[in-house]
């Protein structure tokens, strides 16, 4: 599933072709993404629209329109967005166009159709925005993301830090394989009660997962199976997963070999002699 350094390239790379683009006309395939929404409804808000920002909040792309209309694209597990043009035909899995005033189209393809496409017309735009991202914790690349914060957060939770840090609640983008290299990177077992962790140690867990987020941003993101960014490239940052895929590789800091265990449905790879649980940290 693409993280936030990959919805955070797809922003980047989509940005200069959207802003200031009237969108001419839309194309929705008919088949379902996980929250359905109609063509009638896109038509109507979208056509004739103007785009006039694009950002990301967690996982979410929200492009804002000149009339307040807001519409959000999570790209779910195997979604990609790009800019193409009109004469390129469309590929089978095609869900969502824009015909932009340029002459150029901005595509949604998604194979598994797990992502999902909605809008919120102007009147209601702020309202619904706020109460969709209301439960949202911070942005880690943002001050409010920092080690008091994290350690208030955790000392009633006897949660795994891994799990922690993929909980949206506390804080948005981080999934399962930045959680990997950021733990790796701070020396924590994955399954680290998020309570026993210190003040300083927080600290150290925030410098990892900014450098980390910022460095696999830079590289374009992490391409393991499907993604691809706006250009329709794949990213580079999974040559430098220290632990992530690399279940029987040596450890690059002790050379023990990196093992790999299901914890809460999801597989962690970590280093057993540099990432050994403990009591406190």
């Amino acid at each position: 599933m693409p993280e936030l350094p990959e919805v955070e390239v797809t922003r980047q790379g989509l940005l200069p072709h959207v802003i200031d683009r009237r969108v001419i006309d839309i194309y929705r395939s008919p088949f379902a993404l996980r929250n359905p929404v109609s063509g009638e409804l896109l038509g109507k808000h979208l056509r004739g629209a103007t785009i006039t920002g694009l950002h990301r909040r967690a996982k979410y792309l929200l492009f804002r329109f000149a009339d307040k209309t807001v519409l959000i694209i999570h790209l779910g597990m195997t979604g990609k967005l790009g800019v193409f043009n009109p004469a390129d035909s469309r590929a089978k899995h095609d869900h969502f166009t824009m015909l932009l005033s340029d002459n150029m189209e901005v595509r949604y393809n998604d194979a598994r159709r797990f992502g999902t496409i909605l809008i919120w017309p102007p009147e209601v735009s702020k309202k619904e925005e706020q109460r969709f991202f209301g439960p949202c914790g911070p942005e880690p690349l943002e001050s409010e993301f920092n080690a008091q914060y994290l350690y208030e957060v955790a000392q009633k939770k006897r949660t795994p830090i891994k799990n922690f840090l993929m909980d949206s609640r506390i804080v948005v983008g981080i999934g399962n394989i930045y959680a990997n290299e950021i733990l790796f990177e701070t020396d924590l077992h994955p399954g680290q009660k998020a309570n026993t962790i210190t003040l300083a140690t927080w600290q150290k867990v925030v410098t990892a997962t900014q450098i980390i987020l910022r460095n696999a941003i830079a590289a374009g993101g992490t391409t393991i199976s499907d993604f691809l960014n706006a250009g329709g490239k794949p990213g580079y940052f999974q040559i430098q997963l220290k632990v992530y895929g690399k279940t029987g590789e040596a450890c690059e800091k002790c050379s023990s070999i990196i093992v790999k265990k299901a914890m809460a449905g999801r597989a962690s790879f970590f280093c057993p002699q540099c990432q050994r649980e403990r009591k406190s940290l």
